[in-house]
């Protein structure tokens, strides 16, 4: 699939977003590909009936569709983006409170994955055991050396978004890969 990365500004499409069951049903369509209900349920460790009422909600905002069968009984679905961006400034501010709760559904979702990850990295094959990083940098740096800096990590993951790679070599899987930057002015004590 081509890169497809949509920018949400309408409040309910934010607000369905802000599910994290819809938010992992739709991350594991972009990484994964079509899938159907029963699948997706199986990938986010919810049930199918749950998990067919929210790919039907995200199919009502257009971010999944319906994909062609191959046996004609199955009904699988598939992303029609492979990104979102949402504008935490928004002059509405309906828009900028449903990317306040994306974000935080997303950020709660990376880190419940994250503890998943600690809790069964046990039985996972031996070559995916310690590839893992946990890095946390304490920087001092402009707003503009900071947009940079995330530009230039953007540039760097970006050939090998799952949604989006054409040449993955055998034995590739999945692996989430999260950046965050946020100023911390209570730790600048320093005279300006």
């Amino acid at each position: 699939m081509a890169e497809n990365r949509r920018r949400v500004a309408d409040a309910s499409t934010l607000a369905a977003l802000a599910h994290p069951v819809r938010l992992d049903v739709l991350s594991f369509l972009m990484s994964a590909g079509p899938a159907t209900a029963s699948a997706c349920a199986r990938a986010v460790g919810d049930t199918p009936s749950n998990c067919s009422y929210h790919l039907r909600v995200l199919a009502g905002h257009g971010l999944v569709e319906p994909a062609p069968s191959t046996d004609g009984r199955e009904r699988p679905w598939r992303a029609t983006v492979t990104g979102l961006e949402s504008d935490l400034d928004a002059a509405d501010p309906d828009v900028a409170a449903g990317a306040a709760a994306v974000a935080a559904a997303e950020l709660r979702l990376d880190f419940q994955r994250a503890r998943e990850h600690l809790r069964t990295r046990d039985t996972l094959p031996p070559q995916w055991r310690g590839i893992e990083a946990h890095m946390t940098y304490g920087l001092r740096v402009t707003p503009e050396e900071v947009q940079a800096l995330v530009g230039q990590i953007d540039a760097l993951l970006r050939p090998f978004i799952a949604a989006t790679r054409t040449d993955a070599p055998d034995g590739s899987a999945v692996v989430s890969v999260s950046t965050l930057a946020y100023p911390r002015p209570t730790f600048d004590h320093r005279e300006h």
